[in-house]
């Protein structure tokens, strides 16, 4: 016999296996084997008989206590037993339609089957196709045949829900701290990603902080995200997101908690939740930053060019449309952008009637940042710096 040759041996009853295992026990004299040889036995008998790691060993011990053959008569005596209807031939019709059809939902499973043995007179159907819907759920979730067969791949996943944030719209009601956030990935190469822009927007001043990072786990997240943060001249109130892990997380969760901010998550089927910071993206970096890779070790030299020029750029030098609601004649709300809506975010946070500002800072602080340089004469400056940053990267 060659040695790539495979033995299969099957065992379908408790009797046959309980003996199997007592004189395989026997035979290699597994009490005083050495335990790298124990370990050998006890696989090749869990591979045999299809019983568990944890079994075997409860069935050894009673074998090592004389116990096993005994404890196997007085079951069968004293055990009512249901007759068996259900074979492993039975069972793998049933995993061979799930595989094919990925595990559609069990009324459906059964009439698949019973189509084949009625419409298609495919005689081998006949016992399974007889299951009830329930019981087709139990082999589906307790039986070992199907659980290590390939059906079990095509199962659904179920989500899993994450107690975090409110999921909910923020309701600023004209005051400024109500922030939106959201991701802007810069591009793949040879499998390999590059730099992700952190894009925050108020939703009432339309103040906007951009960050950039080399990836969006916690360990490069959190540092990014207290400082942008800090950036901002007033109090936070509210910080809203998409549904994306690397916001709903405990790490961001702890830095808000800690800032006493409120967290909030969009609702399903409301595409308009994160409308703003989404249209911003397109609007603000897609424009200046463009759509081609960037590799993920300029990602430090970038933020540093948005801290010092591109978020004072943004917030007291670039205009922005700030919308205002008109109901029709029918009822329907539009909204309409009038000319002296036009501003700065600057401008439009001096028209609220109440805004908290931070300690050690003041309109005047602020008003020599926004009156230091013309718009044109700072988007010049600013422009010249983007570059040069961009030659680094093609150099």
């Amino acid at each position: 016999m060659q040695a790539n040759n495979k033995i299969e041996i099957s065992i379908e009853s408790k009797k046959d296996k309980y003996n199997y295992i007592s004189k395989t026990l026997i035979k290699f004299k597994y009490q005083i084997e050495r335990k790298k040889n124990k370990t050998i036995i006890k696989k090749f008998l869990i591979k045999i008989t299809g019983y568990s790691f944890k079994q075997m060993k409860r069935l050894i011990q009673k074998q090592k206590a004389g116990k096993l053959l005994i404890s196997l008569k007085l079951a069968q005596s004293n055990r009512k037993r249901f007759i068996k209807k259900y074979y492993p031939s039975d069972i793998a019709l049933l995993i061979k339609t799930d595989s094919v059809h990925r595990c559609v939902n069990g009324n459906a499973t059964k009439t698949i089957m019973e189509r084949e043995f009625d419409i298609f007179n495919k005689i081998e159907y006949k016992n399974i196709s007889e299951i009830s819907v329930s019981h087709l759920y139990n082999i589906r979730n307790k039986s070992r045949q199907y659980q290590t067969s390939e059906a079990l791949f095509y199962t659904k996943t179920q989500a899993t829900p994450v107690n975090i944030g409110e999921r909910r719209k923020p309701q600023p009601d004209g005051k400024c701290g109500y922030l939106r956030v959201d991701s802007v990935h810069q591009g793949d190469r040879d499998k390999k990603k590059g730099v992700y822009h952190i894009n925050i927007v108020d939703e009432v001043t339309q103040w906007e902080i951009v960050g950039c990072v080399e990836g969006i786990s916690d360990y490069f997240l959190e540092p990014l995200l207290e400082d942008l943060l800090k950036q901002f001249p007033y109090k936070i109130v509210n910080f809203h997101s998409d549904n994306g892990s690397e916001y709903i997380n405990k790490t961001v969760e702890k830095i808000l908690n800690r800032l006493m901010i409120k967290q909030t998550k969009s609702r399903s089927r409301k595409t308009n939740d994160n409308a703003l910071v989404e249209s911003k993206n397109g609007s603000v970096i897609r424009k200046h930053i463009g759509r081609n890779y960037i590799h993920k070790k300029y990602a430090k030299t970038i933020n540093n060019f948005y801290q010092k020029y591109f978020n004072t750029y943004l917030n007291y030098h670039r205009v922005c449309a700030f919308p205002i609601d008109v109901v029709d004649k029918k009822g329907k709300i539009k909204k309409t952008y009038p000319k002296e809506n036009y501003m700065t975010p600057y401008d439009k946070l001096k028209l609220l009637k109440k805004v908290n500002l931070k300690e050690n800072i003041s309109f005047d602080i602020l008003d020599k940042i926004a009156y230091d340089k013309s718009d044109n004469d700072f988007a010049e400056e600013m422009k010249k710096v983007k570059i040069k940053l961009f030659t680094s990267f093609n150099s």
